[in-house]
């Protein structure tokens, strides 16, 4: 049996990122500002710029402020403004996630928010490594509209420490609270690959590792041409009959 081709999903900042993942092979961008605090709501304008640089699907985080609390009442709010400028703007797809002080996920906040969503797919993203525990984490966000994703490490520190969780996990696909694609991400090299593909995880993201010089410099298209190339090559040959 043939793998699955691979996603590449590549952090964008700005127009330029854009047009040069989309030129080294990503076949997703994930849009944010602010990479000081792990990536927040990048303006709608720079949404509308990136949407008419590149043809790719992107997925814009929803996040205000570093951390994973909502904000309370108000920080709710001011996510749920924000969904109807980012659509306005172009955007189709978004990124977010939202935890309790007790590591819990903060149902009513990531409802009240994908409510505003109307049924735009979007991601559940690494403060699923933060949880407390991420099954029930899991669980609890079965069947909410539009959720095809976790982002993850399979652990806080990153993938390094995260690769027997994320192995385990996506052994559970097609379980309650696991039909949802894994894509890897954080800490995440190409000597992972190997591995994770042999899982059956098939999605990618990578930031600085896009970037020749680092968060300091823009997308590389040759550093996401790397990646394309190794993911492709991990695609196995269907057996001959």
């Amino acid at each position: 049996m043939s793998m699955r081709a691979a996603v590449l999903e590549v952090i964008a900042l700005d127009a330029e990122d854009a047009v040069a993942a989309q030129a080294g092979g990503a076949d997703r961008l994930e849009l944010v500002t602010d990479m000081a605090a792990d990536g927040l709501t990048p303006p709608a304008g720079t949404v509308a710029a990136i949407r008419a640089a590149v043809d790719i699907p992107l997925r814009v985080m929803l996040r205000f402020a570093d951390g994973f609390a909502a904000g309370g009442a108000g920080g709710v709010e001011r996510l749920v403004r924000a969904v109807g400028e980012l659509r306005a703007a172009g955007a189709g797809e978004f990124v977010l996630g939202f935890l309790d002080p007790a590591g819990g996920v903060d149902l009513a906040a990531v409802e009240r928010v994908v409510a505003e969503l109307d049924g735009c797919p979007w991601t559940f993203h690494r403060a699923i490594d933060r949880a407390a525990d991420r099954h029930t984490l899991r669980r609890r966000l079965a069947g909410l509209p539009g959720l095809d994703t976790y982002l993850t490490a399979g652990a806080a520190g990153g993938v390094d420490d995260g690769l027997p969780v994320l192995v385990a996990e996506a052994a559970r696909g097609g379980e309650p609270g696991y039909e949802q694609r894994i894509m890897v991400g954080g800490g995440l090299r190409l000597d992972h690959v190997p591995r994770l593909r042999d899982a059956g995880i098939d999605a990618f993201h990578i930031g600085g590792a896009a970037r020749s010089g680092g968060w300091d410099g823009p997308v590389s298209a040759a550093a996401v041409a790397e990646w394309r190339s190794v993911l492709d090559s991990e695609v196995l040959p269907s057996p001959v009959v």
